[in-house]
């Protein structure tokens, strides 16, 4: 039997290089790919801060634990395509008033679009990630499944949601059936360099936390001051500029009302940031689009299920109904706090990935 190739995406951390180890181990052809997602005058400026995941540090991890395990590393520069389809609609969706989840976009276009497409094209039968999460092909149903890996507290399902049957088809999870502890231990073991290196944090490209100044300079936009109103619309002062809050914020608002007031809505149109009480932050229904069905080809009628509003929840039960027009409404048992447009909605049905969307 021809051994299966497999292009696995090592980011220079410690988990991508644990899968790449599992698969030579488990007899594939391995080939490890390093991919180059922003510019050097990006990287330069992140690494003086010592935090990013595609500083040239990092391509020399991957390469050296490529080196050590026995197979070819490469470098692939996909910097337009991460600048069209993940800054730059972070910081259109900012200035649109939401507040986007660039991971998620990261794996929609690049990781699982991109690369998988140049992985094809070479011949390789797979593509892997060191992402938490299990595949399945279920017999069934006919479709892949994704579903949550064994170590819960490291679960990435939720960013994962986007994958298409097509995707998951040419995908593999290998870390899906370890612990996080486990996977240092390997590493450790095996004498790779980064065994002990820090997860990262924070998004990429914006290693410091500060996106309005980033969308800022990205996009030259212009973020004029506005009024802070209160939910009955009274002006209670001035804010500056509605991309450097988001809903469910309550620090650093630069206004003092004498009590805990906490951002419930942003208008664009009326260039308004809505403070108001922990109490106005609860909603029990959502309605979400540019939705991914993975364990069901369609809804035909109202599903129960559990959803997750943002990546740190827990979920929470509710029922998913199709709207028509690409619109799912999730109705929850109990309001949720803080649900907020841009972000994505997930589905569960016990361990395994329904689907998700984009909240409205």
């Amino acid at each position: 039997m021809d051994m299966k190739k497999v292009m696995v995406g090592m980011s220079g951390g410690v988990d991508s290089s644990v899968a790449a180890m599992l698969l030579r181990e488990q007899g594939y052809d391995v080939m490890g790919v390093t991919l180059k997602l922003f510019s050097d005058e990006d990287i330069v400026q992140a690494e003086k801060e010592g935090k990013t995941c595609c500083a040239l540090s990092d391509v020399e991890d991957a390469r050296s634990v490529a080196y050590r395990l026995g197979f070819e590393h490469v470098v692939f520069n996909f910097k337009d395509n991460f600048r069209e389809h993940v800054m730059s609609q972070f910081a259109e969706s900012y200035l649109c008033g939401r507040t986007p989840n660039p991971c998620i976009e990261c794996n929609r276009h690049v990781k699982f679009d991109k690369m998988l497409r140049r992985a094809l094209e070479l011949g390789y039968d797979y593509i892997a990630t060191g992402h938490y999460a299990v595949r399945e092909y279920d017999e069934k149903s006919g479709r892949y499944l994704l579903k949550r890996p064994k170590d819960r507290s490291k679960d990435q399902t939720y960013v994962l949601y986007a994958l298409t049957q097509e995707q998951l088809a040419h995908t593999l999870f290998p870390l899906g059936e370890l612990e996080k502890t486990q996977v240092r231990e390997l590493a450790e073991k095996a004498g790779l360099v980064n065994s002990d290196k820090p997860d990262s944090q924070d998004i990429c490209f914006v290693p410091d936390g500060k996106y309005g100044e980033f969308i800022r300079k990205f996009t030259g936009a212009d973020v004029p001051e506005g009024n802070f109103v209160d939910t009955s619309g009274k002006v209670l002062g001035t804010h500056k500029g509605i991309i450097n809050y988001t809903v469910g914020q309550r620090k650093h608002l630069g206004i003092s009302l004498g009590k805990p007031a906490y951002v419930v809505r942003k208008d664009v149109g009326t260039n308004t940031v809505t403070l108001g009480d922990e109490s106005d932050l609860y909603t029990k229904s959502l309605i979400a689009d540019d939705f991914n069905l993975i364990s069901v080809a369609e809804l035909t009628e109202p599903m129960r299920v559990t959803a997750k509003t943002r990546y740190s929840q827990k979920e929470q039960p509710a029922t998913v109904s199709y709207l028509g027009n690409g619109e799912y409404m999730v109705e929850f048992d109990e309001p949720q706090r803080a649900v907020t447009s841009g972000q994505a909605v997930v589905l569960y049905d016990g361990d395994t990935v329904v689907g998700g969307g984009t909240i409205i």
